[in-house]
Parts: structure tokens; C-alpha cells; sequence
């Protein structure tokens, strides 16, 4: 899992949650940029590599897959990437996605459509949309690849351990998958549902979930996720700087029996604002040579800030008239949708509203044709493209996209310059393929999430009385700029990935509902200052896990002897019970903890564990009165 693409699974009062599904892309490095078929004319040349101890129909197998450019090899095939491990758990037992924000959902579609995922997934109208965005963007790059193979005979581990670096040291490739299709995203989106910030969501009357927000980007949040007497907040991309976004609200976190705290930032000893302007004077620079300068970005986040800077350096230095170019499939709809989320920004971009100005400086640039926005490079893009200019496009791994065409284009002269400003792909490596390359490359990672500094000044102030963090992120030493240092209020609890932690947050209490007509009749009897008690017999009644303490039928229902029942329930039995009570259209699947009961006519399900048994079944009063008939009839009773 890589450190800022997360994916969780927290299980908590019988509830089970995922916490994220980012999309680790690092795995995008391993392969050749796979051009579209409109630029093979331009591929550069390279070697086929060979394995001498491989027979010939292997070593044919191999040279197809792996070539050496510049002297550094590549996979030569369709781009793969490196999804959430799904196989170490059973998907059909998750009840709920809880999503941070657009960039750790990419691997959304992979769990909705293709296991046997069938919970509820929640995320903020920002991050649904602009994930949608990021979704699509990814399948329609690449499609247009003219690429259409899938290398894996390299994946063997035999055949691994003979490849040259950094083949031979590539992550658990035969976890790497294809990525979905467009009809899949499609399906995914259409099952989130929208929330928004400080929206108290109840799961199973169970647990109670909140996003608050995190101040990272457009829609970002944090969780909090609460019992009636334990609290747990999980803490991932947050910001506290002044940004774009409606800055980070965290008094809703304070005092957590444990805080899981996820993507700090990949550039801790970076400053952003010090980043962009570095940018912006690279920028300028680059135009007043008469260069172009191309700047490899996501269509959304960051990018909003970089025209906003940009524009106004360049117009300080009489350039105003150089054109900025964003091309991508979903550029048209990132631009729109990020000047009507009023209500997601930052105080100053909502008063713009009320002018009324648009929040962002890029629809004022798009109105005046400073900045112009199109899907592709052919078309009406090749009508209005002049020289110097400055691009914005996609993808940032420079394995797919309108990037490719650009650094064909302007790769052989030094007048022109690339500028990294997205932090996930270490720029060397991404232009690794591409060697020789004469154009100028400059590193601008702007990377806005916590860093260790902050991090610890935020665990200082929240006081987590047990604090779940990354091993990579534990300082060695009691240096606060290095790592997460320890305090004497938090319990610091590493991981790493596939591992399985216990948190020691216990239930140790339960919230009873008291009918109203036994606290009126109740005569408490005080037994020191301060404390009373009082005797009370009543039915205890469980109902979406909620309970409720009834008043009695009559007087003669307390005289009785109460039944006490024992046993384990026989799912087989059970299912033969429900048949006798005119439920018929079963199936039974049996998993690692058990059975699973599915009503399949009435959409509901029994879990069946050694210690527990769950009922999922909605609003249907006759049909839980079935199903408690049937389970009552497997047990014993004294």
C-alpha cells in the first residue's frame, strides 16, 4: 500500500468499514509510454532484451516484453496497475466505503464491480464528482494507447529474478491488474452517496460516522466514527494551510481513543508556496528565451492554484498575452464544476460569490482567452495552438496522454522546458524512458498535505490516547521535522502493509433507552452524595442495535420464571426453520467465520459466526418476526 493511497479495513462493534481504496500508479514506471497510434511514427528506437539460459520460444516470450532504451529497461505492453491486495479479505462483508477525497478512490471500481462488494459507499459531491473526472481521464488515456498486449510471461519469478533492475525488484507484479473500463466507473459512481461535511450518518444503529473537513482539496474530509461511548477519527490527506479549500476543521477530532492518520506529505522538507514560485519563474523565464513550457498535471487540485499564480506573475512581468493551454478529456468539466462548489471553498473564494465574482481567476482567463481548454490535441486545439505557450496536460506518470505528443514535439530543443509539479512520480524516473532528451527539467513538487511538523502539532492538540501511523512515519530520533515523535498521552501503533493490528479501544458500556413509564415510576435511593440507584424490571428490547428497556405487559410477566436461551445456531436447521415459515427462496454460502444465509427474494441476509449472528434485513416487521421464529426454534431454552 503505498503511503498515500490508503486503504483500510477497521471492524468496530460489529461493523465492518473500509477506509479508502487509493490507486497506487508507482507500478506506471515499470512500462514504455504507450503513445497512441497517431504518434508510432515518432516511437524511439530500442533494444529487445535476452536471457540466454531461455529456450527459444521463452526467449522470443521475453524479448517481446522487455526492451532497453538509453540503457535502462522497460515493460513493453499495456500500463498496469497496483490496486488494494482484495484477495486477504472477504469483500461481501464490508458494510460501508468511507471516501477521504478524490485521490484515494481511484481503486473504487475494482470493488464495486468486480467482487461481491455490496455495502454503501459515502463521499462528499466534490470528491464524487471530480473522482469521476479523474476516473474517466485514466480510461480514456489509456485507450487511446495503440498498445494492446499484456505483458506477463516477465512475471514468472524465475523469469524475474533474471531481469536487470528495476525489473528484477518490481513489487508483487502478478498483483497488478488492467485498468477498468469506462462502463465500470460508470456503475461505480452511480452507487455513492452524497454527503457533506458534519452529516451524521447511522450505520446499523451501531456506529454513527462523520465527515469533517480536511482542508486538502475541493470536498476533502476526515471521519470520525463514534459508538456512544468510543470514538475513533481517521485522519487522512489534511491541510492546514490557506489554500483554495474550506480550510481544516478539527475540534471534532479532539480526545479520540485512536486516531488513524494516513498521506502526509510525500515532500516533507518542501515549502509549496516557495514551489510555486519556483514554478512561475521557471515559467517565465523559459517564455522569455522564447521556449514553451510543458507541465504534466491532474485536472483538478493544484492545477487551480498554478493558473491562478501563474496568471498574475505573468502579467507582472508584461507577458499576458502568452496563452495557457489545458488539454484533457474532462478538462472542459473540471474547469466548471471547480467555480460552482462555493460552499467547499475557502471564506475568501465564497465572498467572490457574492460580487459576484466566479471564486477562481481561471473563468475570467477563460473568458478574456488567456487560458483555453480542450479535449484533445486534434481539432480545435491545432487551429489555435501558437508558440510560445505554456501546457497543462495529463498523464503526470508520462506513460499515457497528450503529455507524450508534447516532449515528441518539443523534446529536442533546449529552448523548452517540462516542469514537475505533481509529487507522485519521482521526475527522473518518468523521463527515463524518453533519454536523450534535450529540453530543460525542472522539480516543483507541490505537495500541500501535513507535513511532520504539522502532524506532530496536530497530534499534540487532539491527544489521541492511541495513534495508528505508517512505520516509515515514526522518527528515529526526537527530531519533529523527521517523523512522527512519541508523546506520553498517544500509544503509537506502526504498521505496515497487509498488516493486521488490534487497536485497544474497548466497549465497555452500551447506551439503554429507558420507556418513559418506568422512569416515572422509578424511586431512585441515594446511597452516598452525588449517587442513586434504583431497581428496575423491565423487557430489554434489541432492534437495529439499538436497546430499549420496555415496561412489562403486566404485573404477572415480572412473576414469571424468565426463559434463558442456549446454543449455536445450525444454519442448515435454520434454513429448513424459514422454508416451514413460507421462506423458500434461500441460499447458503459458507465463508471463513461461518455461513451466510441470503433471502434472495427479500434482499436480506443472516451471518452466521461462532459467536455471533447478524441480521441484515430492511424494514420488513413480518419478515424479522419469520427469521426470529426460525432462530429461536435452533436454540435451546431453560
Amino acid at each position: 500500500m503505498h503511503s498515500t493511497k490508503p486503504c483500510f479495513i477497521l471492524q468496530m462493534k460489529n461493523v465492518t468499514l473500509m477506509l479508502d481504496c487509493g490507486l497506487d500508479m508507482n507500478s506506471l514506471l515499470y512500462f514504455m509510454p504507450n503513445r497512441s497510434t497517431s504518434l508510432q511514427s515518432r516511437k524511439t528506437d530500442h533494444e529487445h532484451f535476452e536471457i540466454g539460459s531461455l529456450n527459444s520460444l521463452n526467449q522470443e516470450k521475453i524479448s517481446s516484453e522487455v526492451v532497453c532504451t538509453d540503457g535502462k529497461y522497460f515493460i513493453e505492453g499495456v500500463p498496469e496497475f497496483l490496486k488494494p491486495s482484495l484477495a486477504m479479505f472477504d469483500m461481501s462483508e464490508i458494510d460501508v466505503i468511507l471516501v477521504s477525497n478524490y485521490h484515494t478512490m481511484l481503486a473504487l471500481p475494482y470493488i464495486t464491480e468486480h467482487t461481491d462488494f455490496k455495502g454503501k459507499i459515502f463521499a462528499t459531491e466534490p470528491t464524487k464528482q471530480t473522482g469521476q473526472d479523474l476516473m474517466i481521464e485514466l480510461v480514456e488515456y489509456v485507450n487511446r494507447g495503440s498498445c494492446d498486449k499484456m505483458a506477463t510471461f516477465w512475471k514468472e519469478q524465475d523469469i524475474q529474478d533474471k531481469l536487470p533492475q528495476p525489473l528484477c525488484s518490481a513489487y508483487k507484479p502478478k498483483l497488478w491488474s488492467q485498468l477498468y473500463t469506462k462502463k465500470d466507473v460508470e456503475h461505480c459512481i452511480s452507487k455513492i452517496q452524497v454527503v457533506g461535511f458534519n452529516d451524521s450518518l447511522d450505520i446499523f444503529g451501531s456506529v454513527k460516522v462523520m465527515p469533517c473537513s480536511a482542508g486538502y482539496c475541493i470536498g476533502s474530509c476526515n471521519w470520525l466514527i463514534k459508538t456512544s461511548f468510543e470514538k475513533i477519527s481517521y485522519v487522512s490527506s489534511s491541510s492546514t494551510l490557506t489554500t483554495h479549500p474550506c480550510p481544516m476543521e478539527h475540534s471534532s477530532l479532539n480526545g479520540s481513543d485512536a486516531m488513524i492518520m494516513s498521506a502526509l506529505t510525500q515532500t516533507p522538507h518542501v515549502n509549496p508556496d516557495s514551489m510555486i514560485g519556483e514554478f512561475c519563474t521557471n515559467v517565465a523565464y523559459t517564455l522569455k528565451q522564447g521556449g514553451n513550457v510543458l507541465v504534466p498535471v491532474y485536472p483538478a487540485g493544484v492545477t487551480y492554484d498554478l493558473f491562478e499564480c501563474l496568471s498574475a506573475h505573468l502579467e507582472c512581468c508584461s507577458m499576458s498575452g502568452v496563452p495557457m493551454f489545458m488539454i484533457g478529456p474532462v478538462a472542459d468539466s473540471s474547469l466548471a464544476y471547480s467555480n460552482i462548489y462555493a460552499e467547499w471553498l475557502s471564506s475568501s473564494k465564497q465572498s467572490k460569490m457574492y460580487l459576484p465574482e466566479e471564486p477562481f481567476p481561471h473563468g475570467e482567463l477563460i473568458k478574456n482567452g488567456r487560458l483555453k481548454h480542450y479535449k484533445a490535441i486534434h481539432g480545435e486545439f491545432s487551429e489555435d495552438y501558437r508558440t510560445p505557450c505554456v501546457v497543462f496536460t495529463g498523464h503526470p506518470s508520462l506513460r499515457f496522454g497528450d503529455v507524450i505528443h508534447f516532449i515528441d514535439l518539443w523534446g529536442n530543443s533546449p529552448q523548452n522546458t517540462i516542469i514537475f509539479t505533481v509529487p507522485d512520480f519521482p521526475y527522473m524516473d518518468a523521463l527515463a524512458p524518453y533519454q536523450p532528451l534535450r529540453m530543460k527539467a525542472f522539480s516543483c513538487p507541490i505537495d500541500t498535505s501535513l507535513n511532520f511538523i504539522q502532524a506532530n502539532k496536530l497530534i499534540n492538540e487532539l491527544k489521541p490516547k492511541h495513534l495508528v501511523v505508517s512505520s516509515g512515519y515514526i522518527s528515529s530520533n526526537a527530531n519533529r521535522e523527521a517523523g512522527i515523535i512519541p508523546s506520553s498521552f498517544s500509544n503509537i501503533i506502526p504498521y505496515n502493509t497487509g498488516d493486521v493490528i488490534k487497536i485497544p479501544v474497548k466497549s465497555m458500556f452500551e447506551k439503554i433507552y429507558v420507556d418513559q413509564s418506568l422512569t416515572e415510576a422509578a424511586m431512585p435511593r441515594e446511597i452516598q452524595p452525588g449517587m442513586a440507584v434504583v431497581m428496575v424490571t423491565g423487557n430489554l428490547k434489541v432492534m437495529n442495535n439499538q436497546y430499549t428497556l420496555e415496561a412489562p405487559d403486566d404485573e404477572s410477566v415480572t412473576k414469571k420464571r424468565r426463559k434463558h436461551i442456549c446454543g449455536v445456531v445450525n444454519a442448515h436447521q435454520l434454513v429448513e426453520n424459514l422454508q416451514k415459515q413460507g421462506v423458500t427462496d434461500l441460499k447458503v454460502e459458507e465463508t471463513d467465520r461461518g455461513h451466510i444465509v441470503h433471502l434472495l427474494a427479500d434482499d436480506s441476509l443472516i451471518q452466521i459466526e461462532n459467536k455471533s449472528t447478524h441480521i441484515i434485513c430492511d424494514g420488513n416487521d413480518e419478515l424479522r418476526i419469520k427469521i426470529k421464529d426460525a432462530l429461536l426454534s435452533c436454540l435451546s431454552t431453560f
